[in-house]
């Protein structure tokens, strides 16, 4: 066998997930956590809709003390996601692992995964169903941090503001983009239940061994 040949089939010594996507992938998670119990006891002081979310699935103990941890924790989101982003597109990471996506690409995988037949025998690719799902949540998370400035500081971002429909408007797009975050947390933490292997191959950047 030629030296070509074995390097052809050895394995790729390269982390599946590198040191910054890891640490920024953990900082927001962490960001997201507190950001959404803070924003819960927000929003108790003045529901939207006819119910207020348990006491003991909120942060901050009081109105002042959830503003503090929200505005703490949208700090660390925004920075460390702009870091997130920066490096994926400057890598070729962003290409390469979430584009491209089809219709039809989706729409195969989403079947596949709900027959039990979807493999996830390479950790380094993602399925249809997964880069759809990142994008979104990369999206969302944007939709979340723009409406959130106009509920802030919402005259010094008038223009803002007028572009998401005014403030009453802007709290429903906040409130229904941090229900369609927590949706998707849920549904990652069922797959990572589903294929435990993917957790700590984000602690550790490698997969396990067989």
């Amino acid at each position: 066998m030629t030296s070509t040949a074995i390097a052809s089939t050895a394995p790729d010594a390269r982390p599946i997930h590198p040191l910054w996507m890891r640490i920024t992938h953990w900082l927001n998670a962490l960001a997201v956590l507190v950001l959404v119990t803070s924003g819960w006891r927000i929003y108790n002081a003045s529901p939207l809709f006819e119910f207020r979310f348990p006491g003991a699935v909120t942060l901050g103990g009081w109105l002042g003390g959830a503003l503090q941890w929200h505005f703490a924790a949208m700090w660390l989101l925004v920075f460390n996601g702009l870091v997130y982003l920066a490096i994926n597109i400057a890598s070729g990471r962003l290409a390469a692992r979430f584009f491209p996506v089809t219709p039809a690409g989706v729409w195969h995988d989403a079947l596949a995964a709900l027959k039990g037949r979807l493999s996830h025998a390479d950790p380094r690719r993602y399925n249809s169903v997964q880069k759809l799902a990142y994008l979104f949540v990369m999206l969302d998370i944007a939709v979340i941090v723009l409406s959130g400035l106009v509920l802030w500081k919402s005259v010094q971002f008038a223009v803002l503001r007028d572009l998401l429909g005014g403030y009453e408007f802007a709290r429903r797009i906040h409130f229904f983009g941090m229900a369609s975050l927590i949706a998707f947390v849920a549904l990652h933490l069922v797959m990572v239940a589903l294929v435990p292997r993917t957790l700590l191959t984000m602690i550790r950047g490698r997969a396990p061994k067989a």
